[in-house]
């Protein structure tokens, strides 16, 4: 688990404060971080070409042309002249060594972005967004130094300065990063950063429900109550799914109950063992907002998912103590505007979801929210988490009934709800990376069998 910051510029200011580590001095540590990576990984005399922009972006590129003068076969590309301080004392210092200039994305074994950082917020000039296009039908192995400039060029390896930024992480900008790896300015990573309260998920974050206690029975590990409706599919899926991860027991309630597989029991009522409830799967137009109120008049640990964050019913269920909902950006949409938290369009959502997650959290403390994405966001009160892990292979209708089966079979066998969130997030993610099998071709029931290989 990684730390996140909003941005990192007070992080580098304490730097300078704290530590009489200078503007100059953290810029040498970034341009050697970036030639580490490339010694490490290319061969001497391979050939680089490192476009530069005019700030201080520009300039790590320039600093990083005379760490590899002579090393590697290196030329300098200025799509505008150095402006910054630092980035004209970059450009005389490489002059003096004799770094070469091109003027043309030339053909190159590494191709570094050094345009423009994290500061830029604007939109690029037609000569510039030529520039980039021509960039990315390059052939060569490329490098983004901090960010990919404007999220518009294709990194392979993104080189983030001395912490994660949460920008990165934007599902708009999942095409451009490639591998991200974070470099030391000057002081080890644990010293730069201070405290935060977002967090990268790695993949060795996941906990599983291991059974490690011998004298148990099937009620030891909870007993799921899934509500039927409409389509019996979805609660079937989301059913499998939570047996499979370790629920004792699985029960659809109500809806149609046909064509449902022997290992999942059938009720009309709520049974007695229940332990923890997922609704919304399937559901339909079924039930009333009154004719829910059998199954919801209860205080069960609850994963929310679907049609039910579309109904106004919603409002009473967001009271709950124990509740996990898991939307995906248009169903987010539906619970901003019907909590009262704030309408606004998918659009606006995708371009900041970091800010209406942090939002909604703070408007509903006891919700834990799963936001679906290319990006997993998973947040609670004031803790949030990033998984990053996601693919386009669970861009599958039924994906999501899965992760709501996760999700409640964690509930039911007792987890607190961000807990449950967190690892069956990540249990999604691992199960995807598992299949081997074309991209394209995965399926829910697919995961639901790799379920048996975590």
């Amino acid at each position: 688990m990684q730390k996140l910051y909003d941005e990192v510029a007070t992080l580098d200011q304490r730097c300078y404060e704290k530590f009489a580590l200078t503007p100059d001095l953290l810029m040498e540590h970034a341009a050697e971080g970036m030639a580490h990576f490339i010694r490490e990984n290319f061969a001497k005399k391979s050939s680089v070409v490192i476009v530069c922009g005019s700030g201080n972006n520009g300039a790590d590129g320039i600093a990083l042309s005379r760490l590899l003068h002579l090393d590697y076969g290196v030329k300098l590309l200025h799509a505008k002249m150095p402006r910054s301080e630092m980035a004209k004392q970059q450009k005389q210092r490489s002059n003096a060594i004799g770094v070469e200039e091109c003027s043309t994305v030339e053909e190159c074994d590494i191709l570094v972005d050094a345009l423009v950082g994290t500061g830029f917020k604007g939109e690029f000039s037609s000569e510039l967004l030529a520039l980039v296009q021509s960039m990315n039908a390059s052939k060569a192995y490329k490098i983004a130094c901090d960010v990919p400039s404007g999220y518009q060029f294709l990194a392979d390896t993104t080189l983030t300065m001395g912490a994660l930024k949460k920008e990165i992480y934007l599902d708009k900008n999942k095409e451009f990063i490639g591998e991200v790896k974070v470099l030391d300015l000057g002081v080890a990573r644990e010293v730069y950063e201070t405290d935060s309260n977002s967090y990268l998920l790695d993949l060795d974050d996941l906990k599983l429900p291991h059974r490690d206690k011998k004298d148990t029975h099937k009620g030891s590990f909870g007993h799921l109550a899934c509500i039927g409706g409409e389509k019996v599919g979805a609660s079937v899926l989301c059913a499998q799914s939570a047996l499979r991860f370790g629920s004792g027991l699985v029960t659809i309630v109500g809806g149609n109950s046909s064509n449902i597989p022997y290992s999942i029991m059938s009720s009309e009522l709520l049974p007695d063992t229940t332990t923890a409830l997922a609704i919304g799967m399937g559901l339909g137009g079924t039930y009333s907002n009154r004719g829910l109120d059998a199954f919801l008049d209860n205080d069960y640990p609850l994963i929310a998912d679907a049609d039910i964050l579309h109904m106004d019913r919603l409002q009473d269920l967001l009271k709950r103590k124990n509740i996990v909902i898991t939307p995906h950006p248009k169903e987010f949409v539906s619970v901003l505007k019907i909590s009262k938290t704030v309408d606004i369009s998918v659009s606006q959502l995708q371009k900041n979801r970091f800010k209406y997650v942090e939002l909604f959290c703070q408007m509903y403390p006891n919700v834990t929210l799963i936001l679906k994405g290319a990006n997993v966001i998973v947040g609670q009160k004031d803790m949030f988490f990033v998984n990053p892990h996601g693919t386009s292979k669970l861009a599958k209708g039924g994906s999501g009934d899965v992760l709501s089966g996760l999700v409640g079979s964690l509930l039911a066998q007792r987890y607190e709800p961000l807990h449950a969130a967190i690892n069956a997030s990540l249990a999604h993610s691992q199960l995807a990376l598992n299949y081997t099998a074309a991209d394209y071709s995965l399926t829910p029931d697919d995961l639901i069998v790799e379920i048996c290989n975590l």
